[in-house]
């Protein structure tokens, strides 16, 4: 059977308008190209998905490209039939509404020739707007909208267990075999905003004593559509965020859910007023608007109360 040092797995549902671009982006790397398959997982697009991927295809001849449909949607599943299918030593996730840095591939080939104990990484993740963001866009709701991460330009584990974002994330595929794959109960399901099964996954890591990196040339701009800039996407995506932490804490024990409730919610709560405080006196009041918005959604979500 054919390896490869890369499987780039790409899970998509319905982004005809951004997904050959996130493909060509790879495919026109310097990296070579018998070090590395993309494997696309269509998740029951509706769109001309298919069609484009057979494009794709054929002008790119030379990329070992594997096509398949997850029928069980969701992105956890998606993101776990990619791992079956894998043929890489390291299996990287890109979000289907990417595009990647130029040595995306040779960033993270450099980091793990150098750490072959390690065994996850992620890079930056810069917004790519396709429209003018709102005033009341601030450095924690960019965050939240858009997936912004931004660590500077030295290498080094991540802190504080924070971690890469799904949409930019390299394991050795030993992680899957040891840890486990992605919890089918979280990500997204069609247009559901479900999440969470990535800090699910990367808590086990925590939770063993590894370490998560960041590496700042294996970076993404991730595309923003003006749909994401609203305060309608803002309430529903804080509400699911809410939500998805009491499926997975729950799915823990109901300690670790009523920890994360008292102790983490209201920690956040604190620094949320905090910053809103901060915005008041710089005459920002929407920015801090927006943030305390975030944050009663989150709660909202946890507690399970239904979202008028």
């Amino acid at each position: 059977m054919q390896t490869f040092r890369f499987s780039i797995i790409i899970c998509t549902y319905n982004r005809e308008k951004y997904i050959f671009q996130v493909l060509e982006s790879i495919a026109r790397q310097e990296y070579p190209k018998e070090k590395y398959e993309i494997v696309l997982v269509n998740n029951n697009s509706t769109d001309k998905t298919e069609n484009i991927c057979r494009e794709f295809q054929e002008k790119y001849p030379d990329v070992h490209f594997h096509y398949c449909v997850e029928k069980a949607q969701g992105l956890s599943h998606a993101r776990n039939r990619g791992i079956q299918e894998s043929k890489g030593e390291l299996l990287v996730y890109v979000d289907d509404d990417a595009t990647v840095f130029p040595k995306y591939l040779q960033s993270y080939d450099d980091f793990f020739n150098t750490h072959p104990e390690e065994i996850a990484a992620g890079g930056p993740i810069i917004p790519y707007y396709e429209v003018i963001p709102p005033v009341w866009l601030s450095h924690y709701t960019k965050a939240l909208l858009t997936g912004y991460l931004y660590n500077g330009e030295k290498t080094k584990p991540f802190k504080n267990e924070k971690f890469p974002g799904g949409g930019n994330a390299c394991y050795g595929k030993s992680v899957f075999e040891t840890f486990g794959m992605f919890n089918p109960e979280l990500g997204r399901k069609g247009s559901g905003l479900i999440g969470a099964e990535e800090k699910d996954l990367f808590n086990r890591l925590f939770s063993a004593g590894r370490r998560v990196w960041y590496v700042p040339q294996a970076g993404i701009y991730h595309i923003i559509p003006e749909t994401k800039l609203t305060e309608e996407y803002l309430k529903k995506l804080s509400y699911s965020i809410g939500t998805s932490e009491r499926i997975r804490t729950l799915s823990l024990s109901k300690s670790a859910y009523y920890k994360r409730l008292i102790f983490s919610e209201g920690k956040k709560w604190c620094a949320t007023i905090i910053f809103f405080f901060l915005f008041l006196i710089q005459f920002q009041y929407g920015k801090g608007e927006k943030l305390i918005q975030f944050r009663y959604n989150v709660t909202k979500g946890m507690l399970g109360w239904k979202n008028r």
